[in-house]
């Protein structure tokens, strides 16, 4: 398998698909005529020999007849027997007795006699004939013997085979050359055939050519491809939905990025150019100074976020698994966000099981923290926030619920977007860049889980879910 594998590739590019096709027909189609023209002549030399038996079962029937006619009489014997076949072109045949003393030979014709003569019957012929080449000639014949009374004679008849073989060596020639032009026939329509048959490849290709990144929205009618084609067309035009939505994101993603670092670096050089406007005093400076600080660091802080992403999405990061209760790590990250929470008059309520998870305790604390986060930004105050943690069977659960605005159905699938917002109207400093739930995803995403969001009834809720795996 390995060998016809290394033929079909060749040295270099493998071979076409139409020269693949063409190998397995010419040797399919040369297999195939061959066949044919050997059960050809066999089946004209099976009906030669089948004449030829015909003939020996007359031949030695009229000698038999001339012997049991003849008997008493040597020289009659003789005489009946050189009349016997005249008339009969091609034929030969001899009469031997016991004694091994011939009794009569055709002219032209010498065999000699066997140890054993066969006494077969006319039927069984077929399966005892002799070939000879003598005087020039090939015949075909058979030997047996006859009882007439208690005497024995040995018959051996035979016919001239020289027409047959002529015939069949004429016919030979004729017929390998009829099968060899209806086999360059049938490979050439074969070849049209399969070329033909391309053409939907072909019209496929040329429509491939003409997608641009102008038109990543056209798509392959799956009703105008032949069925052969649909697994092919259908991961095509899958591939595009998937090619049109990165390059949709990824054009919205350079033009949020590019306005999300517009606005830190236009205050940044803004209050510069204001602060070398004039000459100012040293607290005047000062202020500037931590204003541009807080500038650069939400910068920092932007730009190592897409460059963790970047990682995520590329599959660079390692995480440190070991063994963590879940339930804890959430306590752990409400408390942190405690003060926060007490300062816009919000209370964290933390229930459910106690779970033990098998994850990265840094990234899952970064996970609950940028969805605790989320939360406290967008209730009001007075509200309060549920953390709950459970377990089922087969999965564990982390549930964060806050009361606020509802999302609309529209934006929920896009909430995990970079820089989404879903008020595009609200650019305030302390939402952040637009980059938390992103991360938040990726996170779950790492450790095999999956993250979900609903918003209604005044009440917006992420769930996370993960596999038990400790």
């Amino acid at each position: 398998m390995s060998n016809n594998i290394s033929i079909l590739k060749g040295a270099g590019r493998p071979l076409s698909l139409i020269c693949r096709v063409m190998i397995f027909i010419s040797i399919a189609i040369s297999f195939s005529l061959f066949c044919i023209g050997n059960l050809v002549m066999n089946a004209i030399q099976q009906h030669f020999k089948a004449q030829d038996v015909d003939e020996l079962v007359v031949i030695v029937n009229t000698i038999e007849r001339v012997i049991k006619e003849s008997s008493t009489n040597h020289d009659e014997m003789t005489q009946s027997l050189s009349e016997a076949i005249s008339g009969h072109h091609g034929v030969y045949f001899q009469v031997w007795d016991l004694n091994n003393q011939l009794i009569y030979s055709s002219p032209e014709f010498s065999y000699a006699q066997p140890a054993s003569p066969l006494q077969i019957k006319y039927e069984n012929y077929a399966d005892h004939l002799f070939h000879v080449h003598t005087n020039g000639k090939h015949v075909r014949g058979v030997s047996t013997l006859f009882n007439l009374d208690k005497k024995k004679y040995a018959i051996v008849a035979a016919v001239d085979m020289g027409f047959h073989l002529q015939f069949i060596t004429k016919f030979e020639g004729t017929l390998w050359v009829i099968l060899i032009i209806a086999g360059i026939m049938t490979l050439l329509a074969a070849w049209w055939a399969i070329h033909q048959g391309h053409a939907p490849l072909r019209e496929l290709s040329e429509t491939l050519q003409n997608i641009q990144i102008g038109n990543l929205d056209k798509r392959i009618d799956t009703q105008t491809v032949p069925k052969e084609l649909l697994p092919l067309v259908i991961a095509f035009n899958q591939m595009m939905d998937r090619l049109e939505d990165s390059f949709v994101r990824l054009s919205n993603f350079s033009a949020d990025i590019a306005h999300e670092l517009r606005t830190p670096l236009t205050t940044l050089i803004t209050q510069t150019q204001v602060g070398l406007g004039k000459p100012r005093n040293p607290k005047e400076y000062q202020e500037m100074m931590y204003s541009n600080l807080e500038e650069l660091e939400r910068l920092t802080k932007m730009v190592n976020d897409m460059l963790w992403l970047a990682k995520s999405e590329n599959g660079l990061l390692r995480l440190e698994m070991e063994c963590l209760n879940l339930s804890h790590e959430v306590a752990e990250t409400a408390d942190f966000f405690e003060a926060l929470a007490d300062e816009k008059k919000i209370t964290l309520k933390v229930s459910g099981d106690s779970i033990v998870f098998y994850g990265d305790k840094a990234m899952l604390r970064r996970a609950i923290s940028n969805l605790l986060s989320n939360a406290i930004r967008y209730t009001s105050q007075g509200e309060i926030i549920e953390l709950i943690t459970y377990q089922t069977e087969k999965n564990i659960f982390l549930k964060v619920k806050n009361p606020g605005k509802v999302i609309a159905s529209e934006h929920l699938n896009k909430v995990f977007d970079r820089f989404y917002r879903v008020d595009t109207s609200r650019r305030r400093q302390d939402e952040g860049a637009g980059l938390g739930l992103a991360i938040v995803k990726s996170i779950i995403n790492a450790h095999q889980g999956v993250i979900k969001v609903e918003s209604s009834d005044g009440m917006t809720s992420f769930e996370i879910s993960f596999l038990k795996n400790c």
